[in-house]
C-alpha cells in the first residue's frame, strides 16, 4: 500500500519546487517502484513453498513412524514431532549444529548423492542410556562416542532409516544405507559450501520432557529426480491412480480370512400355532417357492445372491446361479 502524504508534506513539495530546490526528476525516480528486487546468488531458492510443504507433510509421517518406533523398541515414552522445515545453503547447516555431536551419512539409492542426519547430544545420548537398560538420563558433559557406543547407535539408525524408506514410499521407493558415522561436522565437506540443502528438524521428548533436536539434512542434488513428485498436483495423480496390484493382491489375500454368516431361505409358509406344535419328523410343508425357482442366499442378512440346493459328496451343499443387486437379480 502506497503512503498517504499529509497536508503539510504536499506543501513543502509544492514550495520545493517553486523554489527550485528539488529536482522533478528526482521526484520521479524516488516515486516510481523499482523494477527490480535484490537476489542473493549465493541462497537461492530451490525449493518452492510447495515443495517444502509435500516435505513437511512426508516426514511428519516419519515422525509419527520413529514415535511408535523409540517407544516400543526402548520401553520409554519417547515423542518426535516436526519442529521446522525449511531451506539454506550446505555451510550455514554446517556451522548451525553443535560439536560434538552424531552425523549419520546415508546413500540413498537409487538416489545419487548422500544425506546427512544429525542428532544432538542431549538426544543421543538418553536413547542410548536407554538401550542400555538405563532411565534415559543425559550426560552433562560434551563428549565424542565409544566405539561400542558407535557400534550401537549404527545399529539403531539402521532401523531408523528402514522407518524412513517407509514414510517415503508413496512418494518414491529408496533404499537407504549408512555410510558412515562422525561426530566433527567441521570435517564432513561433502557438498560444496553454497549447495542448497532442505533441512527438516525434530523435536525430541522423553518421558514429556524436551531433550533436544535432530536434523534431517537432504541436498538439492538428492532430492532433483523426484522433486516434480513433491507438488499438490502430483501427489492427487499419485493418490487417485488406485491402488497396485501388490496392495490389491494383500487385501485379497487378508479378506480371505473374514468369518461371515451365510443364510439360504427355502421358503415361507402360514401355519397355524396348533399345526406347528403338533409337527413330526417326515410331515410335509407346502411352501411359496416353485420347484424351478431359485432360492435366496444371504450373506450377513443381505440377499446377495440366488442359488440351486443340490449335494456334495454326501453333505448338502448350495450352487451360486445368479447375483442380486438391489432388488433385481443378475444372470
Amino acid at each position: 500500500m502506497q503512503e498517504i502524504l499529509s497536508q503539510n508534506e504536499i506543501d513543502s513539495l509544492l514550495e520545493a519546487l517553486t523554489t527550485g530546490k528539488l529536482d522533478v526528476e528526482e521526484i520521479k525516480q524516488t516515486a516510481a517502484p523499482s523494477p527490480s528486487r535484490p537476489y542473493d546468488f549465493r541462497r537461492p531458492n530451490k525449493f518452492s513453498k510447495e515443495h517444502l510443504r509435500s516435505l513437511e507433510m512426508l516426514h511428519q509421517n516419519f515422525a509419527r513412524l520413529l514415535t511408535s518406533f523409540f517407544s516400543g523398541y526402548l520401553r520409554a515414552a519417547i515423542n518426535v514431532e516436526v519442529a521446522s522445515v525449511g531451506q539454506m545453503i550446505y555451510e550455514e547447516f554446517m556451522r548451525s549444529i553443535p560439536s560434538p555431536t552424531v552425523l549419520t551419512i546415508f546413500e540413498c539409492s537409487p538416489l545419487e548423492g548422500a544425506a546427512i542426519m544429525e542428532t544432538n547430544s542431549p538426544v543421543i545420548f538418553p536413547l542410548i542410556d536407554l538401550m542400555f537398560g538405563g532411565p534415559g538420563s543425559a550426560s552433562d558433559k560434551a563428549r565424542e562416542l565409544t566405539d561400542i557406543e558407535l557400534t550401537v547407535v549404527r545399529r539403531l539408525y539402521d532401523r531408523v532409516l528402514e522407518h524412513l524408506a517407509v514414510a517415503w514410499h508413496d512418494l518414491y521407493e529408496i533404499n537407504p544405507a549408512i555410510s558412515t558415522i562422525e561426530s566433527n561436522p567441521r570435517m564432513q565437506q561433502i557438498y560444496s559450501p553454497n549447495e542448497v540443502v532442505a533441512l527438516i528438524t525434530f523435536s525430541v521428548s522423553i518421558d514429556e520432557e524436551p531433550r533436544g533436536l535432530m536434523n534431517l539434512c537432504i541436498p538439492y542434488i538428492v532430492l532433483e529426480p523426484v522433486i516434480s513428485k513433491l507438488s499438490v498436483r502430483q501427489q492427487f495423480l499419485r493418490q487417485s491412480g488406485g491402488p497396485k496390484d501388490e496392495e490389491v493382491k494383500w487385501i485379497k489375500h487378508w479378506l480371505g480370512f473374514a468369518n461371515l454368516n451365510l443364510d439360504v431361505i427355502l421358503g415361507e409358509a402360514q401355519i397355524t400355532i396348533r399345526d406347528f406344535l403338533n409337527l413330526q419328523d417326515e410331515d410335509v410343508l407346502i411352501l411359496n417357492r416353485q420347484l424351478d425357482q431359485d432360492l435366496d442366499l444371504y450373506v450377513e442378512k443381505e440377499l446377495k445372491f440366488g442359488v440351486q440346493a443340490g449335494r456334495v459328496n454326501k453333505s448338502l451343499a448350495v450352487q451360486v446361479v445368479s447375483l442380486i443387486e438391489g432388488g433385481k437379480e443378475i444372470e
